[in-house]
């Protein structure tokens, strides 16, 4: 959606400052050397954010016109050619759904947020405690005993101010969950254990909208894209988290089951269909082993 605002006007000492976005994302653009070669329209962090105020608009609003109209944010210019420019302002117009911001919920977290998903919806009703120092990229000795939703959202504004979150402090019951996946584009399961994931899985469907899963065992796990109405890996996984529970959650494991959901997310929301729909792919880092089965 082009954004205009022709009737926005400022003096500053008496001079005309562009009346529309578009002019003032031209104005701000800095002809420069490009990583893949050949020079581009690049525009900062900073005039990101002055536009942002000026404008009244979010800072993934102001990235992705200024895409529209071939200027490349600065924050971006590594994610180009693996992502494209059409793919890139997809991402900043999503809307993410993300339940747990724990283990794999914080890695996916700093992905999410360092790609460039505009909105993100986010739910952890924990609180920190010394034994997710191991593994849970939002953890530190400073902020234990506090909330994960209030980490998630200090976390985001420092990375990527651009990126609109939403982090709810509290546990989902079934019921919330419609609420929480209303109006999004595609859920997130970041739950540890698995006594969530089934209602979960249900109210994606119910919401028309993919599921992107994965859990972990030890140096094993499993990643799984769900789409609405079909079957998923809660439908076979059950519901002790004992084995979770008895062989960890080392930091290697989850980086890479969180690093794989990432790359599935971005691949669904940029409009390249998964690989995984109605399939799961089985990890096992210490064997080093990927094995992809039909559900």
């Amino acid at each position: 959606m082009a954004i205009e605002l022709a009737s926005f006007r400022l003096l500053v000492e008496d001079k005309h400052v562009p009346t529309s976005l578009s002019e003032a994302l031209r104005s701000r653009a800095i002809r420069s050397s490009l990583p893949k070669g050949g020079t581009g329209d690049i525009i900062g962090i900073e005039a990101i954010a002055d536009l942002a105020e000026t404008f009244s608009l979010a800072g993934h609003i102001i990235e992705a016109e200024a895409l529209k109209l071939n200027i490349i944010p600065s924050r971006y210019l590594r994610n180009m050619d693996s992502i494209t420019t059409d793919e890139q302002i997809k991402l900043l117009e999503a809307s993410i759904a993300q339940v747990g911001l724990g283990g794999l919920g914080g890695t996916l977290l700093e992905a999410f947020v360092r790609t460039g998903i505009g909105r993100i919806h986010a739910a952890d009703g924990d609180s920190f405690e010394e034994s997710n120092l191991n593994r849970q990229a939002l953890s530190s000795p400073d902020n234990l005993g506090h909330p994960k939703a209030h980490a998630a959202i200090a976390r985001t504004e420092s990375i990527n101010p651009s990126v609109t979150i939403d982090a709810w402090n509290e546990f989902l019951t079934p019921e919330r969950l419609s609420i929480f996946l209303d109006g999004q584009d595609l859920a997130i399961d970041a739950l540890g254990g698995l006594t969530t994931r089934l209602a979960l899985q249900h109210a994606a469907a119910e919401a028309n909208i993919p599921l992107v899963t994965g859990a972990l065992a030890g140096w094993t796990g499993y990643v799984s894209v769900v789409l609405p109405g079909h079957s998923g890996p809660a439908d076979i996984m059950g519901l002790d988290n004992a084995a979770e529970e008895k062989l960890g959650c080392p930091a290697p494991a989850v980086m890479i089951m969180a690093s794989l959901m990432a790359a599935e997310a971005v691949k669904i929301l940029s409009g390249t269909p998964s690989n995984l729909n109605d399939s799961m792919l089985i990890i096992d880092l210490k064997t080093l082993s990927f094995e992809k089965i039909s559900l």
